[in-house]
């Protein structure tokens, strides 16, 4: 049994993730771990799939886009305040944030996130304009 747990969002980021996205490490549990992502103004993600966690995300703040790719099946969504969306297991995923301000997002991992090695790059659907982290590729 873990012990109770209390923190507030860290006012810098801890970890550059895979992706290229800030990344401020959130709580976790035996079953799932949470973070909070930012992507800065007009930039776009590295499209990457993970190899053993799904993810639930939740935007928080700005606008941008996700692409999400299963084997045929892909489509793109608009990112806003209130939008949730899930990142089945092996999904390749990329996201990228509107010019007027960072998207940021809180997400689910479950199960918690391994750690490196976690995220592979792949083939997305934009040219990146970010820098990948050491978190996972």
């Amino acid at each position: 049994m873990k012990n109770f747990a209390t923190m507030r969002l860290p006012e810098t980021p801890d970890v550059v993730a895979p992706d290229g996205s800030d990344v401020r490490i959130l709580l976790d549990l035996n079953g799932g771990s949470m973070a909070h992502f930012e992507l800065a103004p007009g930039k776009t993600s590295i499209a990457v799939a993970h190899r053993t966690v799904e993810e639930i995300w939740y935007v928080l703040k700005g606008k941008g886009e996700m692409w999400r790719k299963q084997g045929d099946r892909e489509e793109i969504v608009s990112l806003e305040p209130g939008v949730c969306l899930t990142i089945p297991l092996g999904t390749h995923f990329q996201f990228r944030s509107a010019s007027d301000g960072p998207l940021c997002a809180v997400g689910v991992t479950v199960p918690p996130w391994p750690g490196e090695g976690e995220a592979v790059r792949v083939d997305g659907r934009w040219k990146p304009t970010v820098m990948a982290g050491s978190q996972g590729l």
